[in-house]
């Protein structure tokens, strides 16, 4: 397999692909925020409203980040059948939205009701959850459209003639 050569013969590095390295940082970010949703387990709940204010931005940029990946792929077996059955695909994109517009309104109503500066920062943080919630419901909709085996065009079949041309 050759790869497409580039400037000053280089391979060349398609966009898609960096975009889908770049999606991989979403681990880490997802780590931290469940090291910041951990934290105040061990200390006695002691700093709970920070360290979980923390916990939904990591948690926001690394689902935000999940969006970067290649929708013409999917992660596994399941994600796969749920992406070609367009029920499971339907029900999977109203999940989503709920997941993304709920936690952006709460925050929002939360953010000019809270009369505390730090109930009104983990406000902020579900808004920014939200926010990564909703660049995941884009990917999850090009997903769908890409693997729907409804709406897929049946593939061409070679005749005899065009097979030993």
């Amino acid at each position: 397999m050759s790869l497409p050569i580039g400037i000053a013969g280089r391979p060349a590095v398609n966009a898609r692909q960096v975009f889908q390295w770049l999606s991989y940082l979403q681990y880490p970010a997802l780590l931290v925020a469940f090291a910041y949703a951990a934290r105040p387990l061990f200390n006695g709940m002691a700093g709970a409203l920070d360290a979980y204010n923390s916990a939904l931005l990591y948690a926001g940029v690394g689902v935000g980040m999940s969006s970067l990946q290649d929708p013409a792929k999917t992660q596994n077996r399941m994600s796969k059948k749920v992406w070609e059955d367009p029920r499971k695909g339907g029900l999977m994109l109203w999940l989503i939205s709920a997941q993304a517009l709920l936690p952006i309104l709460l925050g929002l109503l939360g953010a000019a009701l809270t009369p505390t500066t730090a109930l009104s920062q983990l406000a902020l943080g579900m808004v920014a959850f939200g926010l990564g919630m909703i660049g995941l419901l884009k990917t999850a909709i090009e997903m769908r459209e890409h693997h729907r085996l409804d709406k897929q065009s049946p593939r061409p079949v070679d005749t005899a003639l065009e097979a030993g041309a």
